[in-house]
């Protein structure tokens, strides 16, 4: 319960559902015999590209107690390393939780076996699981990305956050802007997973990025205290990044943030995950 009085703390309170759904979860595969999936979408690797780039560093900065943009830094990646062109589907995971190795999902998601979508409704403990069951299967090392790994596969449509403005003796002026800037996001949005393909292909030839589904990293969260007294950096690692259309936070028990779930802003529609080889 410590963890969750913490958890509170940075991202303002979470819904009894989530503590729920960790209970109910069993380590029991599916009854049911999985469906032939529907065409498929070939899943290819795409090597990161190594090297340097612009990065806004995710999580929380404060100055004097008071919420400040994230400040851009020079992020590197290695060379070497490969990310999925696509997320992990539905009949991937469900073959995961027949072969004992992965939670079945809430009731909403599990009988979701399709080939040619996106696995949704798994927390950032349910894609760890299927790396695991993945690289004991294939003899190959499988990981979440870290955020600044997903950034620089994610290319061309990794948007920045621009500046929100503010105002020193009236915290009013930014609290309004973030709710224009979360009202906008939530504009047109589309809520059930897309098949692979519907938000098209980046540049590096990534299926997908920043579409409505948003990818778990291995990145924990982190609150900044920056300023004129700038202090180590605060991490909370049962709170974990997520890379999407924008970036977010959340526990890692959670696997459907629609039902209030913790999340700063707009909450994501769905939560899903691809897969990160070194070499």
């Amino acid at each position: 319960m410590k963890t969750l009085k913490r958890t509170r703390g940075l991202l303002g309170g979470c819904a009894a559902a989530g503590l729920a759904a960790v209970a109910m979860s069993q380590m029991v595969p599916a009854a049911a015999t999985l469906a032939p999936p529907a065409a498929p979408a070939e899943l290819r690797l795409i090597p990161i590209p190594g090297g340097t780039f612009p990065l806004q560093v995710p999580g929380e900065f404060l100055d004097r107690g008071m919420p400040v943009d994230p400040p851009v830094i020079e992020a590197m990646t290695q060379p070497g390393r490969f990310i999925m062109s696509r997320q992990v589907s539905q009949a991937e995971y469900a073959r995961c939780v027949q072969a004992g190795a992965c939670k079945r999902l809430d009731k909403a998601f599990r009988n979701l076996q399709a080939g040619d979508k996106p696995a949704v409704g798994v927390s950032w403990n349910d894609a760890t699981a299927y790396a695991e069951w993945l690289s004991a299967t294939t003899g190959r090392a499988w990981r979440l990305p870290d955020y600044a790994e997903w950034v620089r596969a994610a290319a061309d449509r990794y948007r920045m956050e621009g500046p929100l403005p503010s105002d020193p003796d009236d915290p009013a002026v930014r609290w309004l802007a973030e709710y224009e800037r979360s009202t906008a996001r939530g504009r047109g949005r589309i809520k059930p997973a897309q098949p692979f393909g519907h938000f098209g292909t980046n540049s590096l030839g990534l299926w997908d990025v920043g579409g409505n589904v948003w990818e778990w990293t291995n990145t924990c969260f982190a609150s900044h205290t920056v300023g004129t007294v700038p202090l180590p950096p605060r991490e909370n690692c049962s709170v974990r990044i997520l890379a999407g259309a924008h970036v977010a936070a959340m526990p890692d028990f959670i696997r459907d943030p629609r039902n209030g779930a913790c999340s700063i802003g707009l909450p994501p529609s769905n939560l899903g995950f691809r897969l990160v080889r070194d070499g």
